[in-house]
């Protein structure tokens, strides 16, 4: 099974398109966990706890695990989310060429890496930069193409000589990449017409839309043009992106709060409504 197949069979199972980014901001992780030994694992374990009937996926994001103790928690946070049956998107955007890109491409290698299910990465090197990513059909690629930050248009609305902006070519140029069923692109909820021209240009490719939630992109766009059907009869697949809206939620409890369990409950609560919020535009 690809890992979108995979994916599709979380999502039926949960009734879930909803992707948790696990952002363990060491400054914003409250009391109860500060002092653990490893204290982003221990915020990651209680929010998995918390989160996991309602996530499609978790989205841990590589620059908040980039130290010892770090990857130690990444490890951690992977395994624990595999053992709830919930696949796991690793955001690392990587791309780079020759033997520096077969070592990134470890990291979701069992024996290696943290064995992440699928990656982030970036396609501005072009096709050799990701080859070690593609060739692997067991795990699921998402390359970057219309980004939710307020600065990406910077290079990503670049009209080209044929009149298309950039991130429309890099759409295109992806799905020639998908040889194996492993691609997605990454496409931000925050611009939800530019969300649709991407779609038009590629109709069955999955999507990962980040922007909803702390970013306040558009949730009906993101479900209408984000979700992508392989066949008539098979359920849309694709991931919608919640992580400081969904991790932090807990955060009026206050730091020193006694009652810890009500802020790790304040997660669970912003899955599960914006499960609810989403799925009332799946039909």
């Amino acid at each position: 099974m690809t890992f979108f197949d995979r994916l599709r069979d979380r999502i039926e199972a949960v009734d879930s398109v909803v992707s948790v980014g696990l952002d363990p901001d060491p400054d914003r992780l409250p009391a109860s966990v500060a002092d653990a030994d490893l204290p982003r694992w221990a915020f990651n374990r209680r929010i998995i706890d918390a989160t996991h009937e309602h996530a499609a996926c978790y989205k841990p994001n590589a620059a908040f695990y980039e130290d010892p103790d770090g990857w130690r928690a990444l490890r951690e946070t992977i395994a624990y989310a595999h053992g709830k049956d919930v696949p796991v998107l690793l955001d690392a955007k990587r791309g780079d060429i020759g033997n520096t890109a077969r070592q990134y491409a470890r990291i979701l290698d069992d024996d290696h890496g943290p064995a992440a299910d699928a990656i982030t990465v970036n396609p501005y090197l072009g096709r050799d930069s990701l080859a070690p990513f593609l060739s692997n059909p067991d795990k699921g690629v998402f390359v970057l193409c219309r980004t939710s930050n307020a600065g990406g248009g910077d290079l990503q609305d670049l009209e080209l000589a044929s009149g298309e902006p950039l991130y429309e070519r890099v759409a295109a140029v992806a799905d020639r990449w998908n040889e194996h069923g492993n691609v997605g692109l990454v496409v931000g909820a925050t611009a939800p017409e530019e969300l649709e021209e991407v779609r038009e240009v590629v109709p069955d490719v999955p999507f990962l839309v980040p922007g909803v939630g702390a970013q306040g992109g558009d949730a009906e766009a993101a479900v209408e043009f984000g979700l992508a059907e392989a066949e008539a009869d098979t359920t849309p697949v694709g991931l919608v992106n919640s992580s400081r809206g969904i991790i932090f939620a807990g955060e009026q409890q206050g730091r020193g709060q006694v009652d810890e369990s009500a802020y790790f409950r304040a997660a669970g609560e912003s899955a599960k409504r914006l499960k609810k919020r989403l799925n009332e535009y799946r039909g």
